[in-house]
């Protein structure tokens, strides 16, 4: 595959890192109004349903005969369904610095797995690169006075339990891109997040008698507008940029890109919320790019499809 065959996934990669930034914003919004694992339900119950109306109108064409059913279904427990599981349980035992820090390794951890389940081979160039990336998320939170407490390794255990899910995904992915079209592997994902989800908020709502207050957000205008980014663009159009994605670029090379959503969030906090940006931002910031792009050019072998 060309270097320009490469720009629409490139672009892809870009946009879902922008998107990532901008959800956490969105999230901390929606959570003001349901816990955690409502906010979860409404949002892969909206992501599941908007991606229905194509497919019931047969715009997106869905065959999963004689593929492999199983494997999709594990993709799945990896993410959303584990991934979003251990992160809001690791946050309850650890502070979001933590994760933000944490979750910059999943590049690292994506180019083990990948090295050892679909032979991905990196160059030391390469691999020097998305340690920059890494290096400069770290620098950020270290800069902004965050740390990592050791007495909360729960937390931090789950956390980065949440790395190795994420990786997981990916790797896995990309071995299905095989068998599957991206759209097919999105419907499958989305659709078994908003069955799991959904059935274990409604569950412990009515277990404890407050069905009321599962429905009583959607009161907030606040509230649907979040979920709504959260459920489209954040877990629809990721997903299905994510997977056509990995159709197209290594594992390793594309996880780098979630380090751009770092950039996005901070800068989404200077506008929205009003934060300070300063240098050492900045620097962060250039560590984070040169580290995407060096993972992405420097001695990279010429791209293939998965196979």
């Amino acid at each position: 595959m060309t270097s320009n065959h490469l720009r629409l996934p490139y672009f892809l990669a870009i946009l879902n890192a922008g998107i990532i930034g901008l959800s956490f914003l969105f999230a901390k919004i929606a959570l003001d109004y349901a816990s955690p694992m409502d906010t979860l339900a409404f949002r892969f119950a909206t992501s599941f349903l908007v991606m229905s109306i194509p497919v019931a109108f047969g715009w997106i064409k869905l065959n999963y005969h004689g593929k492999p059913l199983a494997k999709v279904l594990l993709l799945a427990v990896l993410y959303p369904l584990g991934f979003f599981t251990l992160q809001a349980f690791g946050l309850q035992h650890a502070t979001s610095a933590e994760g933000g820090i944490l979750y910059a390794f999943t590049p690292v951890v994506t180019m083990i797995i990948a090295s050892l389940f679909l032979k991905e081979r990196t160059s030391l160039y390469q691999k020097l690169s998305i340690f920059l990336s890494v290096f400069g998320v770290v620098f950020i939170f270290v800069m902004k006075g965050s740390r990592i407490d050791l007495s909360n390794m729960l937390g931090i255990s789950l956390l980065l339990l949440t790395c190795a899910a994420f990786a997981g995904y990916t790797v896995m992915a990309r071995s299905l891109s095989k068998h599957f079209r991206p759209a097919e592997i999105t419907y499958l994902m989305l659709g078994i997040g908003f069955i799991t989800l959904v059935t274990v908020s409604l569950t412990g709502h009515a277990a404890a008698g407050t069905l009321d207050r599962f429905f009583a957000p959607l009161a907030s205008g606040t509230f649907i507008v979040s979920i709504l980014f959260l459920g489209i663009a954040s877990s629809l159009v990721t997903a299905l940029a994510s997977n056509y994605i990995l159709s197209k670029m290594e594992a390793s090379r594309m996880s780098v890109f979630s380090n751009l959503s770092t950039i996005v969030s901070l800068a989404a906090g200077a506008v929205f919320l009003g934060e300070e940006i300063t240098v050492y931002h900045l620097i962060g910031s250039v560590l984070i790019i040169a580290g995407v792009i060096g993972a992405n050019r420097l001695g990279a072998k010429k791209p293939q499809a998965a196979k």
